[in-house]
């Protein structure tokens, strides 16, 4: 079955990105072939670290967003990675419900994973409530507790939402926060996760962060088998 993978959120600065990359590179590491959609038209993610796999999309154009289901339809073994930037929600459910893409996602085998990305916030659970309201159970859903700014998401487990979620079949995917001179040297060289972590890229960090990044993804991957991306 082929399948669309959403990375949402709505609210800017959750980690959307940081989720994206990391996606990408799981698919590369375990050889699961995939094409990258990035709708970030300053800061996409995708076009800066794995732009070998991405392509630009703009969300207020129907004619670039068919892109994806094309995708998805004419090529099912291949993953679809949609880096979703912030305030694209309204656009997205446009088109998509102009556009009749649950429809044709069900009489073509393509199954739609939605991962909403989020903080410790009161508003990434208002985000969340709003997006299960829309989609229910037309949507598989996988949420995203981003650790980047803090492990506390007691207001996501006590409003009821996540029970929600998981009652509709959501899984969740815990991302530990990535120690800093890491990310950052990441950053600055605009490296894809496997340069920054083998000794023979030029760009290689240090044998400490190379380290802690590898302990970093193997921990992100395991929630990620889980999921079965």
């Amino acid at each position: 079955m082929a399948k669309i993978h959403f990375i949402g959120g709505e609210k800017g600065g959750v980690g959307k990105s940081l989720l994206g990359r990391v996606l990408a590179q799981y698919l590369i590491d375990h050889q699961l072939p995939f094409i990258g959609f990035d709708t970030d038209r300053s800061h996409g993610a995708l076009m800066r670290f794995y732009a070998g796999h991405a392509s630009p999309v703009v969300v207020d154009r129907y004619e670039a967003l068919d892109a994806i289901m094309e995708a998805a339809v004419e090529q099912p073994d291949r993953r679809i990675l949609v880096d979703l930037a912030a305030q694209t929600h309204d656009p997205l459910v446009r088109w998509m419900d102009d556009s009749g893409v649950l429809n044709l996602a069900d009489e073509s085998g393509v199954s739609i994973h939605y991962w909403h990305v989020m903080d410790t916030g009161k508003d990434s659970v208002d985000l969340l409530r709003k997006l299960l309201d829309r989609f229910g159970t037309s949507l598989k859903y996988v949420l995203v507790r981003n650790q980047v700014r803090g492990t506390d998401f007691a207001a996501l487990e006590q409003s009821g939402e996540q029970a929600r979620a998981l009652g509709l079949g959501a899984k969740i995917v815990s991302v530990k926060k990535l120690h800093d001179s890491a990310i950052q040297k990441i950053d600055i060289n605009s490296s894809s996760f496997w340069h920054a972590t083998h000794t023979d890229s030029p760009i290689a960090l240090g044998l400490m962060d190379r380290q802690r990044v590898k302990m970093w993804l193997r921990d992100v991957y395991r929630d990620l088998d889980d999921v079965g991306v």
